[in-house]
């Protein structure tokens, strides 16, 4: 008996053949097409250095790649984020609903961070976080598509604690300006130093962006603590850097810090800055070939001189390339996308990294001291150190 079910062989091979020659057409036809990235960075006002720094980073990483990412092209769509949070949800509706980017790099304000977060989680869209350093990103609001590069606040001032223990400092003053970032920072400090048996007797905000700061000065000379701990970056740094020494501080009473109050800051600092301890993720001076090749490049293709902004874009532009080359370039099956990427390695100018479960870089962080106008590593403050994120569903 016939069964009238069974296709012939030769229709059979045929629209196999049509099936096969229709998926390679529309991987063909997505090949062609080129990556989108959404570039959501400062380019004007007081971060604008920042946001340029990042963008030469990310596509000196990607022109390397011979501007290629995972057999396509590259098209990039930038948006100035301004630093402003008020505009960050429509800036990413811009670049995902207008636009149609793959894949968000941004931002570097935290402030813009919170918005951009949302939006991400919202349409599942990748974003990727080479700068803004707010704790919730990898912390509550984690998410599958969310990648930071850069660092958490806890993570740039937790060892910090550590490394004020061991020099026998017992009793520490905190100063910082009073937004999200400065309160992470302390509040890693504070929780660094405690579990290493120190007591931060006071902590003193500055109302943020003030940067007069002769009060708070006067509090520090009449309260004599073993060190000072603080937060402040930019121009806020090197006023108060330059006043602590004004005020007769300078040798006197140890100041502390996370990385950024030397970070970019030394040139307007001068001698005030000498004998600065902070603690951060990069230096300049790391003595690696992978840095070393870097900055040599950066420098030839921008005339300029690499900081750690450039490192972390350029790092972003390793994630995007090493991703895409593991999942073909297919940006559409975004489940795919996003395990390749928390899966990725980097061989870093700042030293060998990989993601937390929560998408963390799980980095070193180096201690540096001031000398000669110039962050020199003193020892690795935290090998290999990764940000607990409370908070977090993924781990």
């Amino acid at each position: 008996m016939h069964n009238n079910n069974k296709m012939p062989c030769s229709f059979r091979s045929t629209f196999t053949t049509s099936v096969l020659a229709l998926a390679l057409a529309a991987s063909a036809a997505q090949a062609a097409e080129p990556v989108k990235i959404g570039l959501l960075l400062p380019y004007t006002g007081t971060f604008a250095a920042l946001g340029e720094a990042t963008t030469n980073g990310l596509k000196l990483a990607i022109e390397q790649q011979g501007n290629n990412l995972g057999g396509r092209p590259v098209e990039y769509v930038v948006v100035d984020s301004e630093a402003n949070p008020g505009k960050a949800v429509p800036n990413m509706q811009k670049l995902i609903a207008g636009s149609q980017v793959d894949v968000v790099v941004g931002p570097v304000h935290s402030g813009v961070g919170m918005g951009a977060v949302k939006v991400a989680r919202e349409t599942g869209v990748p974003l990727i976080i080479p700068n803004a350093g707010f704790n919730a990103a990898t912390g509550p609001l984690c998410a599958e598509n969310i990648f930071r590069t850069s660092f958490t606040s806890w993570q740039t001032a937790y060892p910090m604690g550590q490394v004020a223990a061991d020099k026998g400092y017992k009793n520490i003053v905190t100063v910082a300006w009073r937004y999200g970032f400065g309160t992470e920072s302390v509040e890693g400090f504070k929780e660094g130093f405690e579990k290493a048996g120190g007591t931060v007797s006071k902590e003193i905000y500055v109302p943020f962006p003030d940067v007069e700061f002769q009060a708070q000065l006067t509090e520090i000379a009449a309260l004599k603590p073993d060190a000072v701990f603080v937060f402040f970056a930019g121009g806020g740094a090197a006023k108060f850097v330059q006043d602590y020494a004004a005020a007769g501080l300078q040798g006197k009473i140890p100041l502390l810090g996370s990385g950024f109050l030397s970070e970019g800051t030394l040139a307007a600092q001068g001698s005030a800055a000498t004998g600065l301890l902070t603690t951060l993720h990069y230096a300049d001076s790391l003595d690696t070939p992978q840095n070393n090749t870097f900055r040599a490049d950066y420098r030839q293709k921008f005339g300029k001189e690499a900081d750690i902004y450039a490192v972390q874009g350029y790092d972003s532009g390793l994630l995007l390339a090493q991703s895409l080359a593991k999942v073909n370039g297919n940006t559409q099956d975004r489940a795919a996308w996003n395990a390749a990427m928390a899966d990725t390695r980097i061989d870093s100018p700042r030293g060998a990294w990989s993601f937390s479960k929560a998408h963390n870089p799980v980095q070193n962080i180096y201690l540096r001291e001031v000398r000669d106008g110039a962050n020199v590593v003193v020892s690795t403050a935290a090998a290999a150190l990764a940000d607990p994120a409370p908070g977090c569903k993924l781990q």
